[in-house]
Parts: structure tokens; sequence; C-alpha cells
């Protein structure tokens, strides 16, 4: 029998291989049928390893997925409008849809909607997708379409983008499947806000939002705010159905308790791991590491309006003062890109490539806050694990103010009540944002004059302008040019220091597959349910 090697092993042969380890064959049942084939041992092995690298590809049906995110609390919803958290999106995401989506390359596709279009950026006319039903059997229509914008503009819903929906003048239904969306003013950004978390399609006159009654790829089984949830397949969704037949999803607050989980198969997926728990992995069998860096940053808040922020070159010290490569190599472990001082990510098309980076300079900081009359003060600086890495950066700051005369009293605080008791209010305090995928959704929600989370309290009538101009140019161009402008503002005028952009680690089980990228954030944009699979 004459040996054959890899390069006229045919396709049929893989199929064959595949086959057979998907109904179970050892190791060594398969190389027996390689050397009956004339196979020999070595060019085997490579077969196996291309083998299972086409199987690991291939989406396998069945299986009960569990992942852990960091935080959750009794405050948890099923109401997408009012989500603030991971446990929040990932649940909005399995149990809902929206007209839009983003791809991993950032790029608008359609979700419910099977078309986003308007001539002047300003009137947009949506067409649904037909066929669509909710988890109770109810038809979408265009009803829910407007009832879920309209909620958005209603102040007693408490919606997290209620400052982008004042855009919106008027949501009206043309047809039981087109919606026609009238802005105040021209936004072309529209068809990639309408993918946010938050701008998911509800039916229409819901109030009770205990069931997650949504058209998603999930239905919710179980739901207890701040202990777990469960979904099982929709095997009425209109899309893809998910591979898995059900996902239960929790947090796991400590970062060490959450790897070890997925190291001991209790879980599949540990969201958002802190880089000094990522070496506990590293080289583990059976544990890989999904790395995203999509534009997350935890930043340091300076108020404009509060002392010491007040004192001119006081916030301008402070980001001479961030040793940023240190920050990166030591605090984050090389899992970072530098920032400079403004929130549009290198991700971003539109990211000012040209404003580069502050050098670390503790002489000039020294100098400005001299000028600023603070040198030698004590300045309190709040921070917490809520913040991603803010404790191991307020210590890096902390000893670099001592070198230069500045006592930073920096006050760790828990994480539970952070957002609500100290962010945007303290006078210097870290913050931390989620990835956003367009400049005016950064810009409007963080330093527009009137922004809902200025962090700084920064106001700029000509900032406001350039907002304004930007959203409605449809010109790529143009629309870079301004927002180039706008960053070396925020950079140069802004109380946030943003020293970097964070990487996003999460952590699964080789079980998992079918993990990839997003520009909205970890977990696939938090939208993984449906498109992971399990293997034995």
């Amino acid at each position: 029998m004459t040996n054959r090697d890899v390069t006229n092993w045919t396709r049929a042969d893989d199929a064959m291989v595949e086959n057979a380890i998907r109904r179970g064959a050892s190791r060594r049942e398969l190389l027996r049928m390689f050397m009956l084939g004339g196979i020999a041992m070595a060019a085997g092995g490579t077969i196996l390893g291309r083998a299972g690298a086409a199987l690991a590809q291939t989406p396998v049906t069945g299986g009960h997925l569990r992942g852990a995110s960091w935080s959750s609390s009794t405050a948890d919803t099923l109401d997408p409008a009012i989500g603030s958290g991971a446990t929040d999106y990932v649940r909005a995401c399995a149990y809902y849809n929206r007209l839009t989506t983003l791809d991993e390359n950032g790029q608008v596709v359609m979700e419910l909607a099977d078309a986003v279009e308007s001539d002047d950026a300003k009137v947009w006319t949506v067409t649904l997708k037909s066929g669509v039903t909710f988890h109770d059997g109810k038809t979408l229509s265009a009803d829910d379409v407007v009832y879920s914008m309209m909620r958005h503009k209603d102040t007693a819903t408490g919606s997290k983008v209620a400052a982008m929906a004042e855009q919106i003048e008027e949501v009206r239904a043309e047809n039981p499947t087109t919606v026609r969306i009238t802005l105040a003013a021209p936004n072309a950004d529209l068809p990639t806000i309408l993918a946010l978390h938050h701008f998911m399609i509800v039916a229409d006159g819901t109030t009770d939002f205990s069931k997650g009654n949504g058209t998603g790829a999930f239905v919710s089984q179980e739901f207890q705010p701040g202990v777990r949830s469960v979904g099982a397949r929709n095997d009425n969704y209109f899309g893809q159905k998910a591979h898995v037949d059900s996902f239960e999803y929790f947090a796991i607050a400590d970062d060490n308790a959450r790897v070890n989980a997925v190291m001991s198969g209790d879980i599949h997926l540990g969201a958002s791991v802190k880089p000094q728990f990522i070496r506990m992995v590293e080289g583990q069998p059976g544990v890989v590491l999904s790395t995203t860096t999509s534009g997350n940053y935890t930043n340091l808040n300076m108020r404009l309006d509060l002392a010491p922020g007040d004192k001119a070159g006081f916030a301008e010290g402070m980001k001479y003062l961030l040793n940023r490569e240190l920050i990166q190599k030591s605090a984050m472990r090389g899992l970072a890109e530098i920032g400079n001082d403004q929130p549009i990510a290198p991700i971003s098309p539109f990211h000012n490539a040209e404003l580069k980076p502050r050098e670390y300079d503790p002489e000039r900081a020294r100098s400005l806050f001299e000028k600023a009359g603070v040198l030698g003060q004590r300045i309190e600086v709040i921070s917490s694990d809520a913040a991603s890495s803010a404790n191991d950066m307020a210590m890096i700051l902390q000893q670099a103010g001592a070198e230069i005369g500045m006592t930073f009293d920096v006050q760790r605080v828990p994480s539970d009540g952070y957002w609500s008791n100290y962010w945007l209010k303290a006078p210097v305090h870290f913050g931390n944002i989620n990835p956003r995928p367009t400049p005016d959704i950064l810009f409007s929600l963080l330093y527009a004059s009137d922004a809902p989370w200025n962090e700084s309290q920064y106001k700029s009538e000509r900032f406001d302008a350039m907002l304004l101009e930007a959203r409605g140019e449809l010109d790529f161009a143009r629309r870079k040019e301004i927002y180039d402008e706008m960053q070396v503002m925020v950079s140069n005028e802004a109380g946030t220091a943003i020293p970097l952009y964070l990487s996003n680690v999460d952590v699964h089980s080789d079980k998992l597959q079918g993990l990839r990228p997003s520009p909205l954030g970890g977990q696939m944009g938090y939208d993984f349910a449906k498109n992971v699979w399990l293997t034995a």
C-alpha cells in the first residue's frame, strides 16, 4: 500500500474525519483509520489538527451556557431603556432586538429593520422586517417602534439615552411595516445610534418588563435581580436561531473567583477580567483569552466648577503628572493603548491621530500646580474598583505627586454605590466609560454643555455649535475635520484626563466557540449568547 501525504488528502477525506470525531471516535481509532488509508502517523497528526480547527468553527447545537459578569444588583432590570450595567445589556441583547446593530468592523447592519434611509439626514424612513413575532405571539408592527422610541422622551421612563432622544421630533407609523422618524436637526449617525443597547424595541404599551417580552433569540425563563437570569432558545426567532439550548447569566464580583470559575469548568465565560489576574490563566489548558480594544477607558475627572479644578492650570498639571507608559505597562500589563485625553479611540475612523498624548513631565506639572496655587496642598482623590484599574492609577499618581511636593489623599471607596454617590459629584474622582460607536454620542453624553454625564462640567458654546454642525454633515471628510478640532478642544480644555484606552479581556473555556470582537464592547458587544456555541 502506497503512503499518502497531506497534499493528496481530499476534502471528502477531511469530511470523513470530521464525522468520525463528531461520532466520538478516539484518537487511536482515528490514527488506525489513517494507517488503513495509507497515511503516515505524522501526516495523520496534521490532519487531526486541521479537522479539529474546522470543527471548532462549525456551530454545534445544544448545551446550557453559563456566563458571569463583574457586577449586578437588586436594581437589575429587563427594561432596556434603563439598563445600566453588563448584566442588563447581556439580557437586553438576548431577549430583545434593535432596528440596527453593528458588525465587528463597526459597520451598520439591519436587525429588525430591512432598511433605514434618508435623503437629508433629518427625515428617516424605517422599513421593518415582516413575520417577526414577540415571545407572546404578537406580530411586530410600526406601532411597537413608535412606542419604543417615544418612551425615551418621557421623563417618567428615566431612559439612559433621554438626552439623545431629545433630537427626535416625531415618530409616526406610516403603515404596519413603515416608520417615519423626523429629527429636530439633521443627524447622519441615526442608524448607528439605533444600534445602542437602550434602543431595543419593546411591544406597544408595555409597562411590565418582568417577563422580558421581546423578539430576541432567547425567552426569559427566570429573572432574579442581583442573583441570576436564565433564558431558553426561542425556536420562533426570525433570524439565525441560538446555537445553545439555554443560557444562564449572573455576577461574580471578585476577579480571582471569576477566573477560577472558568478554570474549574463551573462557567464558560468570565467577563472583563482585570489585567493582574490574566497571569492566572496564561498557558492553562482549556482556557482562552478574548481581547477587545474598542474604546473603553478609565479617566481622572477634575470638576472645573469646584476647587481645586477651578484653578487655572490644575487640570492640565494633572494630565502631565499621569505617567501613561507606566500605567500601561504596570497597572494594565500592556493591555491598553496610550490615550490623548479625549474619548475617541484609535479604533474609530474619526480618531485624531495627529493629537499626540502628553509626555510624563512632573516638573511641568509642578510649575502648573504652583501657578494654580495648590502646590503642597492636600488634594483628595476618590477612587474605587468600580472604575476598572482606578486604584492602580491612583497609586501611581500618588507616588508621582509625592516626588514634586503634592499630597494626593487617595480615598478608596466601595464599588457598591460608587456611581450614585461619587461619580460626577466629587471634585477629583475616577470614571469609567464603556465604548460608544460614534463621536456624536460620546460628545453629547460627556462634553456638551448640557451633557447628562458632563464629568468635569466642561462648558463651551463653540464646542456645542461644532457638535451640531458635525451631526448634520453627510460628508465624511468635513465631519472628520470638525471632530479632529473638537478632540483637541477636549484634550486641552476639559477637566478629564484619559491616559489609556483599555483592552477588555474576557476569559472563557475553549469549549466556548464563536466569540468575536465588537466595537460595542466585550462579550461581542454583550450579544454573545445568541452567537456562540459549545463543543463537547
